[in-house]
């Protein structure tokens, strides 16, 4: 039997080996970057070296034994970012009230500044939130509406925002508009003429997305939101996942509302996301939970939940260091490319459809394919029963597939290996 001595040199070894790994977590992850920013050549050219993403692969823990294309859904942290959230929350779990509260939390605004200078926007118009959900009902409930005013959106927008809106319809007596938009479209003007056709008189908002969930579709955001604006309309953008998935900042967009989730394409901790208001809108947008009146003009309002963890959020931090480390456009090429890989094999086939587009000014890293003969549910099950691949079924009443979604990590085996079992899968059908 050891004795107590022994039992505690143990377990100082072990507190040791803790520490030491997180030092040579945060070692390693520092080497990775100074090393990616060794390479050159330009994102296309990056895009297919595979020296490259080989270095960006070994920063993730995923389970090599399946192959997970549904990074849409939410995507896998680094280990860097997982050592971080864990070193916070041990932190956090000595004494709560004093080094979640105390110490933690006012860090979280390093965290905001960080984010905007991302999007190229003030501090005092980010708001930390848990989700892309969270960040959008505060917009969609937080604009005073008043009953017979219409509220505008695709057929194509998330089932969760759609659900919020019929909420408003049945409590307060708003009225929920919606339209198709072409699949794929490649044509800015076609898509502001949608938009603006279904405006009324009784408008009062419009929800549009920025990068549409089951196609992959990139709408023209900043022309949407310039027309509208000429009408006195108010468009929120539903971002969830457009951040930190492709090369852009609110220049490029132009918007009064943004809404994102950070655990998708920034690789932040799970549940977390971010909410953008320009100035001059906090004071007339409500939050979700009730704030102080002295609160009604700082973006901070937003984030009155009640108690939260404050790891998740100082992780943030570590997450847009890596994002930075590999660079947004070399990310662009390289999801882009990954998709190009497995759509170049398979697009020749008349069984098979595209419902994204091929050109990088309308899509990047989601892409949804049809396999004719085959019901999306059984393809995505077969996908997985048969080859342990994760996709996710999409059922549209214009159009059907699965969504494909690659990641950084992703590997061209990986790749080959879901085009196999695609053609199997074809040839079955």
């Amino acid at each position: 039997m050891s004795s107590r001595k022994q039992f505690l040199q143990k377990i100082g070894l072990s507190a040791a080996s803790v520490a030491l790994g997180n030092y040579f977590n945060l070692e390693k992850t520092g080497s990775l970057i100074s090393e990616l920013n060794s390479f050159e050549g330009s994102a296309k050219e990056l895009a297919a070296n595979e020296a490259f993403w080989y270095r960006v692969q070994q920063a993730f823990t995923v389970d090599r034994s399946i192959i997970n294309l549904n990074n849409g859904g939410v995507s896998p942290s680094p280990e860097f970012v997982q050592a971080a959230m864990k070193k916070h929350l041990d932190f956090s779990n000595q004494a709560p009230v004093y080094n979640m509260w105390r110490i933690l939390e006012p860090r979280r605004e390093g965290v905001r500044q960080r984010l905007a200078r991302m999007f190229n926007v003030d501090s005092e118009e980010i708001a930390l939130t848990r989700n892309a959900s969270e960040s959008l009902q505060i917009c969609q409930l937080g604009i005073d509406l008043t009953e017979g005013d219409e509220v505008l959106t695709t057929s194509h927008d998330y089932p969760r925002m759609i659900t919020t809106f019929k909420q408003r319809e049945r409590r307060e007596g708003i009225v929920l508009k919606q339209f198709d938009l072409p699949v794929p479209v490649e044509d800015d003007d076609k898509i502001v003429d949608l938009f603006e056709k279904n405006i009324t008189p009784k408008t009062k908002m419009i929800l549009m997305c920025h990068i549409v969930n089951i196609s992959g579709q990139i709408l023209p955001v900043k022309k949407v939101v310039q027309m509208a604006r000429k009408k006195g309309i108010p468009v929120v953008v539903d971002g969830a996942h457009a951040f930190a998935h492709f090369s852009f900042d609110h220049h490029d967009l132009d918007c009064d509302y943004y809404t994102t989730s950070l655990h998708k394409w920034l690789f932040a901790p799970h549940g977390t996301g971010m909410l953008y208001v320009k100035k001059d809108k906090i004071k007339s947008l409500w939050p979700l939970m009730a704030a102080n009146e002295t609160q009604d003009e700082d973006i901070r309002k937003y984030e009155e939940i009640g108690t939260h963890p404050a790891a998740n959020y100082s992780a943030i931090g570590e997450a847009i260091t890596f994002h930075e480390g590999i660079g947004a456009e070399r990310k662009e090429a390289r999801l882009k490319y990954l998709n190009d890989l497995w759509i170049d094999q398979l697009i020749a086939d008349p069984k098979v459809t595209l419902h994204t587009s091929r050109n990088p000014k309308y899509a990047c890293g989601i892409a949804t394919v049809e396999i004719k003969g085959i019901e999306p549910n059984e393809l995505n099950s077969r996908l997985w029963q048969k080859y342990r691949i994760i996709t996710t079924p999409i059922n549209h009443s214009q159009f059907k597939g699965i969504r494909v979604t690659p990641n950084v990590y992703t590997t061209l085996e990986e790749i080959g290996r879901f085009t196999d079992a695609m053609k199997e899968e074809i040839q079955n059908a």
